[in-house]
């Protein structure tokens, strides 16, 4: 165990009178590096921690033009990015643009085809008896997409080119001997308890383990009872996954009890004799000396709702209790830590796994007193954890600090009511009308419609996976050509519906469509064939569109619930876009950047880059190189840099869910699937699929080019760099064409 030295401590607590910091023995060291077997950084770049931190729905723009938005009412982490490295504001995420997916690709640097969650944070997908069944995309990394029997459907959930599993983004760093801490981020801790054959608790501990048996017992308690959410609290969530050689693994004998094989059988190269601790119950003693629990930012134990230590929940990964965790772990010596923040728009009372309640979680509208206090809470957390990582002596100067967000998402509601406290209060009670709303002006929450009682008689029978951007599984999973189908899709392109924020009379409730063709060039069709949508309808994002034989559950079809009001998943500028900073070694301090156009993908290169790091695949990202200073810049990009610069934002504007041939061929599949002229579907769907058959191997030329340039100094000729951009010019002039 790292044990503290009293000498060390004294001169903590004269940092902490300093500054405000309270320390307590055996937390934290001055100091603090990573192991000696940990090789981080390339060349002349001095990183010995990473930092990673991923919100979810956290804002820069503000919802509400007289309320700061989420990142100004967080000044302490706000002014740490645009003092001491480069944020930028023109991010992108993925579609479907939900929690799961944007983490994902940001993770690995692929787009959901090759990352292997398409739709998210659920979906459907065909079994042999092609009647749609539900999966989850919250599934811990190797899971099947059928993981309770593993028969109808085999595949990875987490699948990639070739039907392999996508290979782990902890792999570059334990093969470089540095031991990786994670807590609530999607897929790299257990997500679950299952004890099928091939749950969570199956594939980490082994069916009949104790902790097996503990989780069929906990699965087995009464709902919303401190036995019921155990197993969850214990073994979910958490984990870290140990360097070669052992790292805090092989620590001590507890640790070496504790740990468990750490299986990625698909790895390339293969990844064999790895171990890894899975759970609260096992990381909480590994990184502080034994005790059971760890403390938040605050200095209080870290503990579900019922006060059990460990996993506080998926909606209780508030900053104080994250930043807790990552703190502790870096103290303990885990010089590579990647952690989740709940969102502040919702007020996560009694959210799972508590006692059910009917009035929360509930959202909250911008400037409403509660999530105003959360805000402030994560403010001062992130004050807390900077200083408490200085007095570690973790900084800028020795740290790479990677913060962002996994989609943005739009307000749907009237304007609050201004309160005597400053903030704005907002309408929570559900509204429901015959003919005319009546909602109140400060009303808060979707639309909810459930379109099967709209849509006429004699349709196909299908699921929907529910969303303001649903997808469609029509049972038999019949060809795309389908005259049934294609009268299904027409159907539901024409549905109208009365938005009362948009006004008293009946609108199209969907904006955008796109079959598997559109969705293709979308990057929303992976190697696995059950898995691909019949159609995605892009609604209004005020919308949220569900499809069973009852409901909605706010009074009538449709209305108004409260419990939810920011929708993402859809293609709305305020989803689509979102930030993304960097802090450290090697990053230009540019402040603010709001011209340069990036998305997800940008992040796992621009780090690896940074970190003398290689993954086993291409990217489908770039390195970002506006982000970094001149020398941290590899030397074949900085090469003809005018000429590469120049390629690298053509090829996002071509390959990118939100970029230019993105958006442009999802216009143009609209225009197919609504057509009642088959043959004028016929020919734009051939379009579209001969222009993404081009880009695809456009894309990857160039990226192959961007990647080898970054990780194996291959230089870009100029010509042919040239010659590329001209013909992702034609691309996307042909696919605007198109659109038009």
């Amino acid at each position: 165990m790292w044990r503290l030295r009293w000498p060390a401590l004294a001169a903590i607590l004269a940092v902490g009178l300093a500054t405000g910091v309270t320390t307590t023995p055996g937390i934290a060291e001055v100091g603090v590096t990573a192991p000696a077997g940990c090789q981080l950084s390339s060349a002349g770049s001095p990183i010995q921690h990473v930092v990673y931190l991923q919100f979810d729905n956290t804002h820069y723009l503000r919802d509400n033009s007289s309320v700061a938005s989420d990142l100004e009412q967080m000044p302490h982490l706000l002014n740490f990015l645009t003092s001491n490295g480069t944020l930028f504001t023109n991010d992108h995420t993925i579609l479907i643009s939900h929690t799961a997916g944007g983490i994902l690709s940001t993770m690995t640097g692929l787009y959901p085809d090759r990352q292997g969650v398409t739709v998210s944070n659920s979906y459907f997908y065909q079994p042999p008896s092609k009647v749609p069944a539900f999966s989850t995309a919250f599934k811990y990394w190797t899971d099947l997409v059928d993981d309770a029997t593993g028969l109808n459907d085999a595949l990875p959930n987490m699948i990639t080119d070739g039907q392999k599993t996508t290979p782990a983004p902890w792999v570059p760093f334990t093969r470089a001997g540095c031991d990786f801490g994670a807590i609530s981020l999607a897929n790299i801790e257990l997500e679950n308890t299952g004890t099928g054959p091939f749950g969570d608790m199956s594939e980490a501990f082994g069916t009949g383990s104790p902790e097996w048996s503990q989780a069929v017992a906990s699965n087995a308690a009464p709902s919303g009872t401190a036995a019921r959410a155990k197993a969850l609290t214990d073994y979910v969530g958490i984990a870290i996954h140990c360097g070669s050689g052992g790292g805090i693994c092989a620590r001590n004998a507890t640790n070496i009890t504790n740990s468990r094989a750490d299986r990625l059988p698909d790895e390339p190269g293969t990844y064999l004799g790895y171990q890894a601790l899975f759970g609260g119950k096992y990381v909480n003693p590994a990184i502080n000396n034994g005790a059971a629990s760890v403390n938040n930012m605050s200095g209080a134990p870290v503990t579900d709702p019922f006060g059990q230590p460990g996993f506080p929940g998926f909606d209780g990964a508030f900053a104080t209790n994250t930043l807790g965790y990552l703190a502790q772990m870096q103290e303990s010596g885990i010089p590579v830590t990647y952690g989740y923040i709940s969102d502040a728009h919702d007020n996560h009372t009694s959210a799972f796994p508590a006692p059910f309640n009917p009035n929360f979680p509930r959202a909250s509208g911008p400037g409403e007193s509660d999530s105003v206090a959360q805000l402030k809470a994560y403010d001062e957390a992130f004050k807390l954890f900077f200083e408490r990582l200085a007095a570690d002596g973790i900084d800028k100067s020795n740290t790479m600090f990677v913060v962002t967000v996994d989609e943005g998402d739009r307000y749907a509601g009237g304007v609050g009511i201004p309160q005597a406290d400053g903030t704005l209060g907002y309408a929570h009670s559900n509204c429901a009308w015959t003919t005319t709303p009546a909602c109140p002006p400060n009303q808060i929450g979707e639309v909810n419609l459930n379109i099967k009682s709209k849509l006429p008689a004699g349709e196909p029978s299908f699921v929907l996976h529910s969303d303001s951007a649903p997808t469609f599984y029509v049972n038999g999973q019949p060809d795309r050509t389908d005259p049934t189908l294609r009268k299904l899709e027409r159907d539901v392109a024409a549905l109208n519906a009365i938005d009362p924020y948009a006004g008293p009379t009946a609108a199209p409730v969907f904006v955008r469509m796109a079959d598997a063709v559109g969705q293709k060039a979308l990057h929303m069709v992976n190697s696995d064939p059950a898995r691909t949508p019949s159609f995605t309808g892009f609604g209004n994002p005020d919308y949220f569109i569900t499809s069973s034989n009852s409901g909605p559950n706010c009074g009538s079809n449709p209305c108004i619930d409260y419990h939810f009001a920011w929708s993402h998943g859809d293609i709305q500028p305020e989803i689509g876009t979102t930030w993304v900073g960097f802090v450290g070694p090697g990053i230009a301090n540019n402040g603010v950047d709001s011209s340069t156009w990036t998305d997800h993908t940008n992040v796992r290169p621009t780090m690896l880059s940074l970190l003398g790091l290689v993954d086993d695949y291409r990217h489908d990202g770039r390195v970002l190189v506006e982000a970094l200073d001149k020398h941290a810049i590899p030397q074949a990009l900085y090469e003809h840099r005018n000429t590469t610069g120049d390629l690298g934002a053509i090829y996002e504007q071509l390959n990118a869910p939100f970029g230019q041939f993105g958006m442009d061929t999802l216009t143009a599949s609209t225009r197919a699937v609504t057509s009642t002229d088959e043959s004028v579907y016929s020919s734009i769907e051939s379009s579209i699929d001969s222009l993404t058959t081009q880009r695809d191997a456009l894309a990857l030329k160039i990226s192959s080019a961007l990647d080898g340039a970054a990780f194996n100094n291959q230089m870009i000729k100029e010509k042919d760099a040239k010659e590329w951009i001209a013909q992702a010019q034609s691309l996307l002039d042909q696919a605007a064409a198109l659109a038009a």
